[in-house]
């Protein structure tokens, strides 16, 4: 006869967990707003601004799919509940680990869940736009902000969005000196908002002949990717547009006219490039959309400066600035004889792709 106490407490638990997620989110108020928005698509005139028409359509979207994804894990709970209620006082052994493996799959979708009532910022369901720039530490320095994109894209990959490289300029002699790139996905920008700033590295450098070990820097600025903000005016008078020839790879048009834009906010001073689009229109536009991110992300950092909600403070690429470091040179621990205690083994050498490690370490923090 199987006596299910510890599983009928953890299912009181989820359902706890999973009501105090629907409460953060207010299923009420996201069915009247959803409402709200599929009348506004059903009017003609809607599509007369496209721009507006778009904005409707993908927050619709977005509202639609968390609440399919709220019924469908009440349904889930409802569902072992009922299964733990069904075994209790049965004889079959295998029920509990069959019941143990739904309990720790719908327990981790409740806890994935939980995570986004924390992504509740005026900008955290929109997509990110990322720029990487090499620090202190030359090539070293270019060669680490290489690998922080690599582990990036390697985020994207294992967590269903996509990327886009909207400017990009390679290293000296190996590395890349900055790479701005467009992160798309549900709450892009609320997950990776955290990584601002400046990223350290400390290994053993592949470009020393001594083998020593090196500390190298990177910075990383994430913005919300907006479409259109009618609270944010920009001027075109306060604007400057330089085209020029992009620096890729080339082909029969790309390195032949002048597409790549960059364009100069003169009350800010806030610069902002694209150089990814074959399309010089294409490229102004995306670098707009940038422009009007850096905006927001600027007026939000004004009127919350003391919280740095969205932009934080920028500090130099260097040491003493970071917000995460990444040390791998000394990683593995030996043991002193002489005091019986362990120490790093400064004479270790990883061997492998480091973004790999890099992306673990990531992940796991």
């Amino acid at each position: 006869m199987l006596i299910l106490d510890e599983q009928k407490q953890r299912v009181k638990t989820l359902k706890t967990k999973f009501d105090g997620c629907c409460e953060a989110f207010n299923e009420a108020e996201l069915e009247h707003k959803l409402a709200e928005l599929s009348e506004r698509q059903q009017d003609p005139e809607l599509y007369k601004d496209l721009k507006r028409a778009q904005s409707i359509n993908s927050e619709a979207k977005y509202i639609s799919s968390l609440l399919a994804d709220l019924k469908n894990k009440r349904q889930k709970i409802d569902d072992i509940a009922e299964f733990v209620a069904a075994a209790e006082g049965e004889s079959d052994e295998e029920l509990v680990s069959e019941i143990n493996s739904a309990l720790e799959d719908i327990e981790q979708e409740v806890e994935t869940l939980h995570l986004k009532t924390l992504l509740k910022g005026e900008y955290d369901h929109y997509n990110a736009i990322l720029t990487l720039h090499a620090g202190a530490g030359g090539t070293e320095a270019q060669d680490w902000t290489q690998m922080l994109y690599r582990m990036y894209k390697m985020y994207a990959d294992k967590n269903g969005f996509t990327y886009e490289e909207l400017d990009y300029l390679a290293g000296d002699e190996a590395g890349i000196k900055s790479v701005t790139f467009r992160m798309t996905g549900a709450n892009a920008y609320g997950y990776l908002k955290a990584e601002k700033g400046v990223h350290r590295l400390v290994r053993i450098s592949p470009f020393d002949s001594n083998a020593r070990r090196h500390t190298s820097f990177a910075s990383l600025e994430v913005m919300p990717e907006i479409e259109n903000d009618e609270s944010v005016k920009i001027n075109p008078e306060d604007l400057r547009v330089d085209t020029y020839r992009s620096g890729g790879a080339g082909g029969q048009h790309i390195n032949k006219t002048d597409s790549a834009v960059r364009i100069t906010h003169l009350p800010t001073g806030i610069v902002v490039q694209c150089q990814n689009e074959r399309s010089q229109i294409q490229n102004r536009e995306t670098a707009m959309k940038m422009l009007l991110g850096k905006l927001v992300e600027l007026r939000e950092r004004e009127l919350e400066e003391k919280a740095n909600a969205i932009k934080g403070e920028m500090k130099k690429i260097e040491w003493g600035s970071q917000i995460r470091s990444y040390v791998f040179q000394p990683y593995t621990m030996v043991k002193d004889h002489r005091t019986g205690y362990e120490k790093p083994d400064v004479q270790a050498v990883m061997d492998g792709d480091i973004s790999e490690f890099i992306f673990d370490y990531l992940r796991k923090s």
